[in-house]
């Protein structure tokens, strides 16, 4: 561990609310007279039944250039924590100690102000962090660039999309030099090339020394990015270590055969998103597996096995065009292969499925994967009118069993491929 002080020190922090009607009006007279019971209690808040600790004695240290990911249920206590160390929200017991100036995009749009422009609201944005003016005018060009909203820079932020908003938030924040960035579910708006900017970026901030608090459902980017992850469970801390062991135990893997099967509530619990257009569903999944040729659950295979993926669903109305999508992704996002259940239809386009109970399977052939440690994302969709997204299901660990002789370096895709040697000079006689 770094000889430094740490720049971010989390003591003992609980956050109470109160559930139900607000807070009455209280008058002076009313808080002298709470004084002695509050005395007999020793300062602790008074632990009503219609209270909520939404953190209950969070305590960690973060040094220098650490780069820590947030991980947990929504509910879990991750915004609430970023709140408390940004200072918006004050904890009721405990304290955070942050030295540095912090750099925070907590929600769509925090700190901005809606009748004025992009244009103002960075130099608004970086009046708030602290910054000079003369700071600000040297990085704009840099700020307007990297958020891709030039043309828009002149007109009212209440004009723009959540997208926008959270494209030039962020960019405020990153390059204006914070010592300490506080980042919650940026990639959860923006395209896919925004994300990879955003990664990107909080890189090079942590390359330059400065230290990140990131918050984010996309376990991929957790494990890419940061170098160590701390696992909330209803406001209190369960895990602090490497983010692969944070992110196997929040998806409830531990070295079990039997955790790559999810189903009922634990598969609930493992939704990163889920839409749903129309007030009364279609389909709901029941159970998602990941089996090896035997049909046993497991997370773990020889790159010579074949990988089978099964979907349970039950339907509850007529569906006229459904599809299940399966996707293997990396450490950096990048989608590693894509499979769809339309592919093994005869050309007709997705299925037509009547009330009852299904189960869809693929298999990924043995031969086709190197080494590779990939995230499996699994999408039902019903055209337009529901979709449920499963993001990091389960995370699939590959070894690579070799072609022959050929056990050297490490790829995520090692098919055995025809090979053809020929002379030459009998090939160019010929």
């Amino acid at each position: 561990m770094s000889s430094e002080p740490p720049v971010v020190v989390a003591e003992g922090i609980r956050k109470r609310y109160r559930l139900g009607q607000r807070e009455p009006y209280r008058a002076l007279r009313d808080v002298l007279a709470g004084v002695p019971r509050a005395l007999r209690r020793g300062g602790r808040a008074e632990n009503a039944a219609d209270g909520l600790w939404a953190l209950d004695g969070i305590s960690f240290e973060l040094h220098r250039g650490e780069v820590l990911g947030l991980i947990g249920a929504n509910g879990a206590g991750k915004s609430t924590l970023l709140k408390v160390l940004s200072r918006i929200t004050e904890p009721t017991e405990g304290q955070a100690v942050i030295r540095g100036r912090v750099g925070s995009l907590l929600e769509v749009g925090t700190g901005f102000h809606p009748e004025l422009t992009g244009r103002e609201n960075v130099y608004l944005n970086g009046a708030i962090l602290g910054m000079r003016r003369a700071e600000i005018a040297r990085r704009f060009d840099e700020i307007v660039e990297f958020s891709g909203v030039e043309r828009f820079l002149d007109t009212p932020v209440k004009r723009y999309s959540s997208g926008m908003q959270v494209r030039l938030a962020f960019s405020v924040a990153a390059h204006l030099e914070p010592e300490i960035l506080l980042v919650d579910e940026v990639l959860a708006v923006g395209d896919a090339e925004f994300q990879r900017k955003c990664l990107g970026k909080m890189q090079d901030v942590t390359r330059h020394g400065r230290t990140v608090v990131f918050v984010s459902h996309n376990l991929a980017a957790v494990r890419h990015l940061c170098s160590r992850a701390i696992l909330l469970e209803k406001g209190r801390l369960v895990f602090d270590g490497d983010p692969d062991e944070a992110v196997d135990r929040y998806v409830g893997r531990g070295g079990e055969r039997a955790t790559a099967v999810l189903e009922g509530e634990r598969l609930e619990e493992r939704v990163a998103k889920r839409r749903l257009y129309g007030s009364d569903p279609l389909f709901s999944c029941t159970r998602i597996a990941v089996l090896d040729e035997g049909g046993l659950p497991t997370s773990a295979f020889r790159s010579d096995e074949e990988i089978r993926i099964a979907v349970d669903y039950a339907v509850v109305r007529p569906v006229p065009a459904f599809r299940i999508l399966v996707t293997l992704t990396g450490g950096n996002q990048a989608a590693v292969l894509r499979t769809e259940s339309v592919d093994g239809a005869s050309g007709d386009g997705p299925l037509g499925l009547e009330p009852g109970t299904y189960r869809s399977e693929v298999a990924i052939p043995a031969g086709l994967l190197g080494d590779a440690r990939l995230d499996l994302n699994v999408s039902l969709i019903a055209e337009v009118n529901q979709v449920i997204d499963y993001a990091a299901v389960v995370q699939l660990d590959v070894r690579f069993a070799g072609h022959g002789s050929n056990t050297r370096g490490k790829a995520y895709l090692r098919p055995l491929l025809p090979w053809r040697t020929e002379v030459l000079s009998e090939v160019e006689a010929s």
